[in-house]
């Protein structure tokens, strides 16, 4: 590489109210756990917002994206409304699942956001499999499939990775390694730590992204994106990242030094890059204020339509779910 992204100040602006919007619509997503308004599991992305922030800038509202149970931040980015996307946290029936998938199921068939998937490396298979219908199809589209480092240590990982590669699949691997499987440190968990190199072994492209740099993240998926799109088989990238709460709101977070989390949060993607647009694209403490501003109006907006949303009557639980068997008799 020729040297550091070159930042455009709009675009930059853009990037960072992104990564505002995720941070925020997090932040009280918390709150909104620990009041009994959210319920079931959930897990935050604060900390990770580089990585879907400059990820979907990359990708074309054709493509697939797959996520994890950690997926809010990609949903956001994705386009998928805040209103639509709070309301199926609150399990309303105006939310994007229409309040079935909750936290960790999110889907929207509207912007091609296959879930929020809560078995790990469970959205891997579903990626080959979208993959392959394109590649049969012969649309050029791209496959963006989210992971973390955990889902590396599971069979699916490898078995996707080979097909991907065998039958060359316009599929992009980005694994989000925030270096904890839940509580588990990724050297307790993986022989070999170095994750791009267990892509090579498959003769896939892969590259490591310091995952806490907006900027590096947009101009890693785009490289890698045009490459698949262009017919040259799977792309997979390491992004570098970590996540500054625990692994979800029952995790007590014993498993890793508070001094770790703390320097990590020294490089806090957000204030990293509100700084940059500071020093190279002159912006103001009061710009950097509005843009807040903006975000957290747009969470209060997406709360206010979750509480005023209505539950899905009883009556219609089963639909979707099950059919139930006719009896040959009633074919006669």
């Amino acid at each position: 590489m020729s040297g550091p992204p070159v930042l455009d100040p709009q675009h930059g602006r853009h990037l960072l109210a992104e990564m505002l919007r995720i941070r925020r619509f997090e932040e009280r997503c918390a709150e909104l756990y620990s009041a009994g308004h959210i319920r079931g599991f959930l897990h935050l992305y604060i900390g990770e917002e580089a990585v879907a922030a400059g990820a979907m800038q990359a990708l074309a509202p054709e493509d697939a994206i797959v996520a994890t149970y950690r997926e809010h931040g990609h949903a956001l980015a994705r386009g998928i409304p805040a209103t639509a996307l709070m309301a199926e946290m609150f399990g309303k029936q105006e939310g994007c699942s229409r309040g079935r998938g909750g936290s960790m199921h999110v889907f929207d068939a509207a912007t091609r956001f296959y879930g929020g998937n809560a078995i790990v490396g469970g959205g891997l298979p579903v990626a080959v499999g979208l993959a392959l219908s394109d590649r049969m199809r012969n649309r050029p589209r791209v496959t963006a499939c989210f992971f973390g480092d955990g889902a590396v240590a599971e069979g699916e990982f490898h078995e996707s990775l080979n097909l991907a590669a065998l039958w060359r699949l316009p599929v992009l691997f980005l694994c989000e390694n925030n270096l904890y499987a839940m509580g588990t440190r990724i050297e307790r968990a993986l022989a070999q730590t170095d994750i791009a190199t267990k892509a090579r072994s498959y003769r896939i492209p892969a590259d490591v992204v310091d995952g806490m740099d907006v900027l590096a993240v947009e101009e890693a998926v785009t490289r890698a994106a045009a490459a698949v799109r262009g017919g040259e088989g799977p792309a997979f990238l390491e992004l570098q990242t970590y996540r500054f709460r625990a692994h979800s709101m029952f995790d007590a977070e014993l498993y890793r030094d508070k001094a770790e989390v703390e320097q990590w949060k020294a490089r806090d993607p957000i204030e990293g890059f509100a700084a940059r647009l500071a020093r190279e694209a002159g912006l103001t403490p009061e710009e950097r204020r509005q843009i807040d501003d903006a975000a957290i109006r747009e969470v209060q907006e997406a709360i206010a339509f979750a509480e005023a949303g209505t539950w899905e009557p009883v009556e219609q639980l089963t639909s979707d779910v099950y059919t139930p068997r006719v009896p040959e008799a009633d074919h006669a």
